[in-house]
């Protein structure tokens, strides 16, 4: 993993942590500034990295959450898993993994372009590949941190019928790609703040083992414990039952003048409405700057093409009401939107334009994507169901 080698300096609202894995020991402690949702490791002069606080609050004192772990290469986390975001910097634990097909359009640059498809854009012959994501609880502590940088700390679903409201959310909820994780261990029972940890998650103290591992880049051996946490049967009858609209199937990426878009879309189920079908999707947005230049989003332009034949285009300023600036120190910025077609399926793409420091402009291409409905039509859930 490059994110292993490399020094990264990550923001949590205005507070900093930052990481540097080369040649480090494990396992590292893991500290935070009390309720302030920051972490920042610094060298000191035991084989250890502590953490610190590069900007700590005034009255804030550092406290041990955990010690880091080595992030896996191969394989997969565990329910239960703690975790730091690479990206936002928040804590969260694993409730259970994703096998999701990412479309790199990347990797299929090399490649020719097809002609023009019936859906009215050029795409390229992109094989998916299997990567993994995991549906993840995060701490409540570290959501102020994080609503500046990102708006998916939730995941939607369509009420019932008879409900008043057109959507409800569980806050609190997120998918991680795996070389996101960076995992950490805590003697805590508890140690995320979320209203379904306890429902979700069991202390079993027989797991609270020690276990050798070979660390495979320095071939060192080093002592890392297993996760604490085992699934309540609440959680695995909340997976089986609501599984057609939390799974995520699909992820398409794609990176223009140095920014990656990445796209996951999910299917939220059909209503009714003045006697015709309407199919609801919402989608997932992350943006990336890989460069250290300072750009800021500042239109959106989309095309939606409908399996009844209409396409349809919309412009505006922005996204979800912000126009988000992308810097070396704060580098991503991501959001969830919603969108209705009367049809079973259609296609989404189209471009975000982007500002440089000196007013120029450059557009950004937003990878194409199915939205596709489920064949087995269940009614969506009316809320968390046990």
């Amino acid at each position: 993993m490059a994110a292993c080698t490399a020094r990264r300096a990550l923001a949590v609202g205005s507070r900093w942590w930052s990481r540097s894995l080369t040649g480090a020991r494990w396992p590292r402690p893991l500290c935070a500034a009390a309720g302030a949702g920051a972490f920042s490791p610094a060298s000191t002069t035991t084989t250890r990295r502590h953490l610190s606080s590069r900007n700590r609050p005034e009255g804030k004192v550092l406290e041990t959450v955990g010690v880091f772990e080595v992030p896996k290469q191969n394989g997969k986390y565990e329910t239960g898993q703690l975790f730091l975001h690479s990206i936002f910097g928040y804590r969260g634990v694993v409730l259970f993994p994703w096998q999701a097909r990412l479309y790199d359009r990347d990797v299929a640059s090399a490649a020719p372009e097809k002609a023009e498809n019936p859906a009215g854009h050029g795409s390229k012959e992109v094989k998916g590949k299997t990567h993994t994501y995991y549906q993840v609880l995060i701490d409540a502590r570290d959501c102020p941190h994080i609503s500046q940088r990102s708006q998916t700390e939730a995941v939607t679903f369509l009420a019932n019928h008879d409900d008043s409201r057109a959507l409800y959310a569980i806050p609190g909820l997120d998918y991680v790609s795996h070389e996101d994780i960076l995992p950490y261990t805590s003697t805590d029972q508890v140690p995320i703040q979320h209203e379904l940890f306890e429902r979700f998650l069991l202390y079993d103290q027989t797991k609270d083992t020690i276990v050798s591992t070979t660390h495979n880049w320095t071939n060192q051996l080093y002592l890392a414990p297993a996760p604490p946490f085992v699934a309540r049967e609440t959680l695995r009858a909340w997976q089986e039952k609501n599984h057609p609209w939390l799974e995520l199937s699909d992820v398409h990426r794609e990176t223009t003048e140095n920014i990656r878009v990445t796209v996951i879309p999910f299917y939220m189920g059909m209503r009714e409405a003045q006697n015709s079908h309407v199919y609801w999707w919402r989608y997932c947005i992350r943006l990336e700057n890989l460069d250290s230049d300072v750009v800021q989003l500042r239109e959106r332009h989309w095309r939606i093409f409908s399996l009844s034949g209409t396409l349809e285009t919309v412009r505006g300023r922005g996204v979800v009401g912000r126009e988000p600036v992308l810097s070396k120190e704060q580098p991503a910025f991501q959001y969830s939107s919603h969108v209705s077609l009367q049809a079973s399926s259609g296609h989404m793409w189209g471009t975000f334009r982007f500002e440089r420091p000196d007013g120029s402009h450059f557009d950004v291409r937003i990878p194409p994507f199915s939205l596709e409905s489920n064949k087995d039509e269940k009614t969506p859930p009316s809320g968390l169901h046990w």
